[in-house]
């Protein structure tokens, strides 16, 4: 079980785009995911306390999480998520690789 929540206890069900930079010394780095129309934006009483990556090995939280508008309308959901060491970033693609597999999502280099 891989998911991410904007609301403990909330799955979130729309699959984000994910960006991943990390230094050159790998010893930090930043995941940008970005929710195209999420179900949290719509009106169901449910606040957005952060962002949540659960997972068996337990939650990776962010507190950076910005709801995008359009026309005074949800439109979508940046979130960022900041490695600071070489075991967070190994954490976090430990939860990635889970997230991916139950998704059916891939991995493009650039």
């Amino acid at each position: 079980m891989a998911e991410i929540q904007f609301s403990r206890g909330v799955a979130e069900e729309i699959v984000p785009d994910v960006r991943l930079t990390r230094s050159k010394d790998g010893t930090n780095g930043k995941a940008i995911f970005y929710f195209d129309k999420p179900k949290a934006l719509a009106n169901n009483g449910v606040e957005i306390t952060g962002m949540y990556l659960v997972d068996e090995e337990g939650e990776l939280v962010s507190r950076e999480v910005n709801a995008k508008f359009v026309n005074g309308e949800p439109a979508g959901i940046e979130a960022i998520y900041v490695m600071k060491s070489v075991s967070a970033w190994d954490r976090f693609m430990r939860f990635m690789e889970r997230y991916a597999k139950e998704n059916g999502l891939g991995f493009t280099k650039s």
